[in-house]
């Protein structure tokens, strides 16, 4: 049994962690430390409440420690953790630059402990399914991708804060992170992020583009004033084309009250199954749809659990990590649109 605690008692670690974590007979959750005193809701309850954060730190029943706070607090608690003995798993981003993430990861690795991001979204259906497509060579050679988070939520209040509360390093952290385990390190990135509803607030659209030598290009990106949907997935390669709609279906099901381990959760449409277009071995071409592989950010758990218990490779490797913080902080360095080489 892997014990563990949580720093940090919002909508993220109620919607995004303890309805996984439920579900693991393996993992249980002890203690959740929270600044100010919350109350005991159904997702709470059997844990232990506390506003002490050393009594969390100093349990040596806890191993293992998830951070979901908000995102300038993320280097200290973490490092605190990490100085504790204890593993931890960082809500995103994982630190707001490369040099406090690699002072976390050299921290981490003198104490021999795991240090990772909560990248859940490894485990949204849509890129479930262009990884598999992917991975089977149904395209050929890959030319070009696109993924998309958009939304339509018109409010122009002005959200100040840091880039780290934007949406770059928000939504941002994670589709690069998918690029970064289908196609490794690019070669480069050009950037347009911008703030469309109130120009006072952080920024709410961002394109990227990842290149990838000579024939590549990745495209992530994110506008909360689409009303019409996108496509999640478009990709190109040099023997077909694949195409799907539709967001994953885990989000939608949390916020109607329903939790993982009931039937049907999570599960995609048929209408939004993605179309495959492409050449067989035969010179035919074949038009299917693929049916969604189901999502499920407990994954994210079950993977720690085998480095803790197992000591396997990290889900999110180091270089993974410190890559994602490179390519998101440079696009801050200069006005955009502009470019950035990675050596």
């Amino acid at each position: 049994m892997l014990t563990m605690g949580f720093i940090g008692l919002g909508k993220s670690t109620h919607r995004y962690h303890l309805p996984y974590l439920r579900t693991r007979e393996n993992i249980t959750v002890k203690t959740i430390y929270n600044r100010s005193p919350k109350p005991a809701t159904p997702e709470t309850a059997g844990i232990h409440l506390t506003t002490d954060l050393d009594e969390l730190l100093n349990d040596p029943a806890i191993k293992l420690v998830t951070i979901a706070t908000p995102a300038a607090t993320h280097y200290e608690f973490a490092k605190q953790v990490i100085e504790a003995g204890k593993h931890v798993i960082v809500e995103k981003p994982f630190a707001a630059s490369v040099k406090e993430a690699k002072e976390l990861l050299a921290l981490a690795a003198e104490k021999g402990v795991m240090a990772m991001p909560y990248q859940n979204r490894r485990f949204d259906g849509d890129y479930l399914a262009l990884k598999q497509v992917v991975e089977r060579g149904y395209l050929g050679d890959m030319l070009e991708v696109e993924m998309h988070m958009d939304h339509f939520r018109p409010d122009q209040t002005a959200h100040l804060g840091p880039k780290e509360e934007g949406n770059f390093y928000g939504l941002g952290v994670h589709t690069i992170d998918r690029m970064l385990a289908l196609f490794g390190r690019p070669t480069a990135v050009s950037y347009d992020i911008r703030s469309l509803r109130n120009p006072a607030s952080v920024d709410d659209y961002f394109e990227a583009d990842l290149f990838y030598g000579e024939r590549l290009k990745v495209k992530v990106k994110t506008s909360f004033l689409v009303a019409t949907p996108y496509p999640q997935v478009i990709a190109h390669g040099t023997q077909g084309s694949f195409i799907k709609y539709g967001e994953d279906q885990q989000e939608n099901d949390l916020k109607a009250g329903i939790m993982p381990g009931v039937p049907d959760f999570g599960i995609d449409s048929p209408k939004n199954y993605g179309t495959l277009h492409y050449l067989n071995a035969n010179g035919d071409w074949i038009d299917k749809q693929l049916p969604t592989p189901l999502g499920d950010y407990g994954r994210v758990y079950d993977a720690a659990y085998e480095t803790i218990i197992n000591g396997k490779a990290k889900l999110v490797s180091d270089d993974e990590i410190l890559t994602n913080i490179e390519i998101l902080e440079n696009g801050f360095a200069k006005p955009s649109p502009s470019v950035y080489h990675l050596n």
